[in-house]
């Protein structure tokens, strides 16, 4: 069901069955953001071994833990989408909204020490045009989001054994195909986000 509180909340959302982990969507949001750091991105990527990885940005809830639990009153969301405001004269680094955000969507900025969150990149979100798999994508609803890391888990099993028997019948060629079209894409996004972050400087 569609936020009543933001009735045009959407957010970026991972397929961790599509995630491989390549850290691509943090080196889009760091550049969007005028950094060359994928360590000051508003998304993470969360590598949990070859077989599941995802990534985590804010979901602008309609209930934010985040909101509440700052001491300085420094966050505040858009009325129609709930995206995250920092206001960085108030902000103090403390850390209580990373502490009380439910999914991983909030971080301290390593250098700044201020909170940082996703902005959708004023609607057009970086992390989801350059992401090689398309992994990311906006949606509108927790259940959602959720729904779809249970389901890639209840597949990690089978995927499990998939490449048990791949390796132990050495069909190497197999998975080579897959590992080729995956740097195929991944090299392509790159240099495409190179090249725009080429053109900015100039």
């Amino acid at each position: 069901m569609p936020s009543v509180k933001f009735p045009q909340r959407k957010f970026v959302s991972v397929d961790p069955s599509k995630c491989i982990g390549c850290g691509i969507c943090e080196l889009a949001c760091s550049q969007e953001k005028g950094e060359e750091n994928p360590l000051h991105s508003r998304i993470r990527v969360i590598r949990m071994k070859p077989l599941f990885n995802f990534a985590l940005s804010c979901r602008f809830c309609e209930d934010a833990k985040c909101v509440k639990a700052c001491p300085e009153k420094a966050l505040s969301q858009a009325e129609a989408t709930g995206v995250l405001t920092v206001n960085e004269n108030k902000c103090k680094g403390c850390d209580w909204c990373v502490q009380a955000c439910d999914h991983g969507g909030i971080t301290i900025h390593p250098e700044t020490g201020l909170a940082i969150a996703c902005d959708l990149c004023g609607g057009e979100p970086q992390c989801v045009e350059f992401c090689p798999e398309e992994a990311l994508d906006l949606i509108a609803t927790d259940e959602e989001a959720d729904k779809r890391m249970s389901d890639t888990i209840a597949k990690l099993p089978a995927e499990s054994e998939r490449i048990a028997s791949i390796v132990k019948n050495r069909d190497w060629k197999s998975i080579m195909g897959e590992a080729e079209t995956r740097s195929q894409k991944f090299s392509q996004k790159l240099e495409a986000l190179n090249k725009k972050s080429r053109n900015k400087k100039k």
